[in-house]
């Protein structure tokens, strides 16, 4: 027969066993795989044990088949355009925020002002559209002033014909505005002696955010699993911010970018992470323009205010308790 001592050994390893697993659930993540800002995600995974596997794709992977998809990466305007159908998902945290630039070649060209009447490359639809239409309107130029072409993004060098580095470098498109590293290439295949940058975070900056489903959240044991993983991409996030020189050469190879050029382009990304304070503010003016190219009427601010879901970030941080 086992000893009082034996039993209460016994019974402590099993409760502490039964803690241990509690809540637990290997997540699956969509993030396309093409861009640099999915990268944290990976990092949480290969380098801090993130119970969690990757596949590429966005957050319409997310809205469509929440059954298989758990979390989705991907720039704040897709994710406004998936909420106008699926008011259910939420955005738990910004992984990236980037500076994105809007390229030309030096002459005629000192201001956005001056694009007035020209071809700008970008790809409609996208953050990058939205950042062409914001970055001229804050020159005072209205959508029509000017003529947006579509072009191809580029990882590498060298870029294709219909790409927008080879558009700008033939002088088909006037200007280009993109992420990187294609404003990047954009930028070496004209010569920076001979560009001219345009760039302003207060007009426009990408969120590259984390998204889930409000009923994810309300389930116990997915939520822990959230709750951990984010935990795991703060200190993937840490990573990016404090050691570059590690991340860099990782970066670049998986995404299949030159680590010159990455390292060139590195600046622009701000790592920090977070959940800014003027996201509702900053959203509900870009679901206008969303609207608008979506033929639907704009999101209440309500919307969006429900939308963002800080409670996540500060269970992950410490600063709340665990809702379950």
């Amino acid at each position: 027969m086992l000893g009082y001592t034996a039993i209460w050994w016994l019974g402590s390893t099993l409760l502490l066993s039964g803690l241990s697993t509690l809540g637990s659930a290997t997540l699956t993540i969509s993030s396309a795989f093409q861009v640099v800002e999915y990268m944290p995600q990976l990092v949480a995974v290969e380098d801090f044990n993130a119970d969690a596997k990757i596949v590429n794709g966005g957050v319409a992977n997310l809205a469509s088949s929440p059954d298989t998809i758990d979390l989705a990466g991907n720039a704040e305007t897709q994710g406004l355009r998936q909420l106008a159908n699926h008011k259910n998902l939420r955005l738990i945290y910004v992984i990236a925020e980037v500076a994105y630039r809007l390229i030309s070649k030096k002459g005629s060209i000192t201001t956005p002002a001056d694009l007035k009447g020209k071809r700008i490359g970008t790809m409609p639809g996208t953050s990058a559209a939205y950042f062409v239409q914001k970055m001229m309107a804050s020159a005072g130029l209205q959508e029509g002033a000017y003529t947006v072409v579509s072009g191809l993004p580029c990882n590498q060098a060298p870029c294709a014909s219909n790409s927008l580095p080879e558009m700008l470098k033939r002088g088909s498109v006037d200007a280009v505005g993109f992420w990187e590293p294609t404003e990047q290439l954009a930028l070496d295949a004209i010569g920076l002696d001979n560009a001219v940058i345009f760039q302003n975070t207060t007009v426009y900056r990408e969120i590259y955010s984390l998204y889930t489903t409000d009923e994810k959240l309300k389930d116990t044991t997915m939520r822990r699993s959230i709750v951990e993983f984010l935990k795991k991409l703060l200190q993937a996030s840490n990573k990016f911010v404090t050691d570059p020189d590690n991340v860099i050469p990782r970066v670049a190879s998986q995404v299949k970018i030159d680590e010159n050029v990455l390292r060139e382009a590195w600046s622009v990304h701000d790592w920090k992470g977070g959940l800014p304070a003027d996201l509702v503010d900053t959203l509900t003016e870009e679901d206008e323009w969303v609207a608008k190219q979506d033929r639907r009427s704009a999101l209440a601010r309500a919307d969006i205010e429900s939308f963002i879901d800080r409670t996540v970030l500060e269970e992950a941080q410490g600063n709340g308790t665990y809702l379950y």
